[in-house]
């Protein structure tokens, strides 16, 4: 499973904020865009995911292997995101949290996946704490756990690290690039920390609105 950007572009009322570019990010690759605030990072992410809102527009195609994205709402596109706020829900328990996004099943099947997954990051036992009793890094092994486990077909990672101290960063972020490979998840990730971008990762800087290779 490839994502593929073709002739990808973005105005805002009626400038051009990010110049026609394409890409393609491989199963298992983690791609990384760079540029400083305000350069259209996030908006790009936005518009892949299908949730790009006024005054934004957009142009070019957005596509898993051959199947065109184009035009579909961002429920039917099966996109995972991380941000840097792990957005999880207050009033669930962890492993509420997990189930939530999973596809249909019995839900002694569902129950059984969240255990094993909780299991594998090192949670096993969290599932029925609330979100608020565990440590930031806890927190977003269980954010990228929800994501996972309903099954995307590309990850899109925004800023995912920056509310992690320095101590727990490298740690999540192993966690985070090592399921993407295992489960050869295309992903992309806009990061402002060079010390974010994965061993031999390639990267992509968006600057004047243009988006080169570094």
């Amino acid at each position: 499973m490839a994502l593929k950007l073709d002739g990808l572009a973005i105005g805002m009322a009626g400038r051009q904020l990010i110049a026609p570019f394409s890409l393609a990010v491989a199963a298992g690759e983690t791609v990384t865009l760079m540029g400083p605030s305000g350069s259209g990072k996030s908006t790009l992410l936005s518009m892949i995911a299908g949730d790009l809102e006024p005054p934004f527009t957009a142009t070019g195609s957005v596509s898993l292997d051959d199947t065109l994205l184009d035009g579909l709402p961002p429920e039917r596109r099966r996109i995972g995101r991380l941000f840097q706020d792990d957005l999880l829900f207050p009033h669930l328990s962890v492993a509420e949290n997990l189930l939530f996004g999973m596809p249909r099943a019995p839900r002694q099947d569902r129950r059984a996946r969240a255990e094993a997954a909780l299991a594998e990051a090192g949670l096993a036992g969290f599932g029925e704490r609330p979100p608020d009793t565990l440590s930031g890094g806890q927190r977003a092994r269980v954010a990228l756990l929800r994501a996972l486990l309903a099954e995307p077909r590309a990850m899109l990672l925004d800023e995912p690290f920056n509310k992690l101290d320095a101590g727990l960063r490298q740690t999540v972020r192993g966690f985070v690039f090592a399921h993407i490979a295992a489960r050869r998840i295309p992903c992309l990730m806009v990061t402002h920390d060079e010390a974010d971008v994965p061993a031999g990762g390639r990267v992509l800087r968006l600057g004047h609105g243009q988006v080169t290779h570094a």
